[in-house]
């Protein structure tokens, strides 16, 4: 026996199967389910991108470090005496010596050299890596311990040393000596003060009265060192020019100073900086130790000109956007074509749309990003049709739902690949899409609207 009465279940059942706002909220449940897998997918690119440092400072650390030259300075000892109290017995005080560095930085600094850069692998991780040859030449003036009003007695000329930093000193490919006044003098490891140099190398240099009433040294020194990423330099010189060249094609000048001069194209870089020492904020000659030094610092970084995690990253960015606009066709194809969709296949979509990230990545670490994207988008593009097909069996609706992916695949790719206008373009193109959803549903009565199978 059949009723025409029905039950306060089924037409609540019935409510849920017609209801436009129900169906709107599912679909929005359903976009905050998928953030879960969305956000798999960042952390692991955040793991593969983990993975690539992981291998480069496997590679550096076995090859040469980021470098920093930093030198040359001229130290000079000296002795001071202080009073020291010997006790209330004796009530006598005692002179105590001890022996202080003045620090002397060059009048002239040039710095010249190439850059030689290689690609090295760690399994599927490109590392830069690179050899470089620079020559250091310029001059000192003599020592003036005057403006200290120091005994000349009690300077130690004798003792007297040069000293070179050098952050990664594995690195030095040969042995490394300083000419100085036309006589070879050679380096040793370490430094006797660390009030400047806290790594490096450095060499005796003997001073003797005669020596000291020159008004100018001249020194020169070749060094030839290996290091990875980064070649940076500090400006000790009152005067301090750094000509540097490389074939590498994809420099990023880095530090307090950017280059006078600059020239990057197919063949190479080549950088020209000049520094003054008023441009810093230490003195020419000081006494122990001195604030700033390394703040100064101005080199090149070696860049890779892809990086492919940071481009899946800035992808990924959008992929709540990506799905919420996929849904929304969906959505309006469902109620504009009288289609019923279930909330399963709505989240099969979405699935499918987090699965392209996932491609993506694995690809791009392969072959180039553009083709990665090219065939993760087309192979997605393509399962999403099918799937589409076999939902609404309209040839016209698959071929508008293909046609639209495409047309939001292209959009992203074009996003990602502005770094400078990537917020304008996206938050333009999401206008204009806002727009054409108002413009098209403008007429619809959601009040009116039923699916096949409502009634």
């Amino acid at each position: 026996m059949t009723t025409n009465n029905p039950s306060f279940f089924e037409r609540a059942n019935n409510w849920l199967k017609r209801s436009i706002s129900i169906r709107l909220f599912t679909i929005g449940i359903l976009i905050l389910l998928l953030l879960i897998p969305v956000s798999m997918v960042e952390s692991l690119i955040r793991e593969r991108e983990a993975r690539q440092e992981e291998a480069i400072v496997e590679v550096s650390s076995k090859w040469g470090e980021q470098q920093t030259i930093t030198g040359l300075v001229l130290t000079v000892p000296y002795k001071t005496y202080s009073k020291v109290y010997e006790g209330e017995k004796t009530d006598k005080f005692k002179l105590v010596e001890s022996r202080e560095y003045a620090h002397f930085l060059p009048e002239e600094l040039n710095i010249n050299g190439d850059i030689l850069p290689e690609v090295r692998y760690r399994g599927i991780y490109e590392v830069i890596v690179y050899n470089s040859k620079i020559k250091l030449t310029g001059k000192f003036s003599t020592p003036n311990f005057e403006e200290w009003k120091i005994d000349k007695n009690n300077i130690i000329w004798e003792d007297a040393f040069i000293s070179l930093g050098l952050s990664d000193l594995r690195s030095i490919q040969e042995n490394i000596s300083v000419k100085w006044n036309d006589k070879q003098y050679f380096f040793n490891p370490g430094v006797e003060s660390s009030d400047v140099i806290q790594n490096g190398i450095s060499s005796r240099l003997p001073i003797n009265h005669s020596d000291s009433i020159k008004t100018k040294t001249e020194f020169s020194l070749d060094l030839n060192f290996n290091g990875s990423t980064s070649l940076n330099f500090i400006p000790l010189g009152k005067l301090t020019t750094v000509n540097i060249k490389s074939k590498w094609q994809n420099p990023s000048f880095i530090g307090s100073f950017l280059p006078d001069e600059r020239e990057i194209n197919t063949d190479g870089f080549s950088a020209n900086w000049k520094v003054l020492h008023l441009n810093r904020p230490y003195p020419q000659n000081f006494r122990g130790s001195v604030q700033g030094i390394y703040e100064s610092s101005f080199g090149v970084n070696l860049i890779v000109p892809v990086d492919e995690y940071q481009k899946s990253m800035r992808s990924a960015k959008y992929a709540v956007i990506f799905i919420t606009l996929t849904f929304l066709i969906f959505f309006f194809v469902q109620i504009l074509n009288g289609v019923k969709i279930h909330p399963i296949q709505y989240i099969i979509v979405g699935l499918a749309l987090c699965v392209f990230y996932t491609l993506l990545i694995a690809l791009s670490e392969h072959i180039a990003f553009k083709f990665s994207y090219l065939i993760s988008s087309v192979s997605i593009i393509g399962l999403i049709t099918l799937y589409a097909k076999s939902i609404f069996n309209n040839k016209k609706l698959t071929t508008l739902i293909c046609l639209i992916l495409a047309t939001l695949y292209l959009f992203i790719y074009s996003i990602i690949q502005m770094e400078d206008y990537a917020l304008l373009m996206g938050s333009v193109g999401l206008f204009i899409v806002l727009a054409t959803i108002m413009y098209l549903s403008r007429k619809i009565d959601w009040y009116a609207i039923k699916t096949k199978g409502d009634d």
